[in-house]
Parts: structure tokens; C-alpha cells; sequence
């Protein structure tokens, strides 16, 4: 467990990161790279580091998928 403390930046607050942090996130230390604050089904929050290659291709399997429902679905049974 990491204890984190919080920071004003401006009207927000930051949280600084340790390199264990990053290295567990699987990410460079990188100034500007991108992380998503998820909420998860029991209430929980999780950290996760955004893969620019991965979401591209993520949003094209899901217009795949949108545009051949009813063929997936036959497929499926």
C-alpha cells in the first residue's frame, strides 16, 4: 500500500504519483500521459492508464459489431 497525499493545482488538487506507482500502471514516466479514474460495480475506484493504440482499435471493433449485430447474433447460436 502507497500512501498519496493531495495537492492544490490551481482550483483542483493533484495527487503525485511514486515510480513504483507507474511502473505497477505499466507506463513510462512520461510528463502528459494519459490515466482514466474509473468507478467500479461496488463503489471502488481504479486508476488506469490509457493506451492510445488500444482505444483506437477498441472503437472500431465496437462499429463492427454495432454494424453486424444480427450476424454475430446468428453466428452465435
Amino acid at each position: 500500500m502507497m500512501e498519496l497525499r493531495l495537492r492544490r493545482v490551481g482550483n483542483s488538487f493533484g495527487v503525485i504519483l511514486p515510480k513504483e506507482a507507474l511502473e505497477a500502471l505499466g507506463i513510462a514516466s512520461k510528463e502528459g500521459e494519459k490515466l482514466t479514474l474509473a468507478k467500479l460495480p461496488d463503489g471502488g475506484l481504479e486508476l488506469r492508464h490509457v493506451d492510445a493504440k488500444f482505444e483506437k482499435k477498441l472503437a472500431l471493433l465496437r462499429d463492427t459489431m454495432k454494424r453486424y449485430k444480427n450476424t454475430l447474433r446468428a453466428l452465435a447460436k
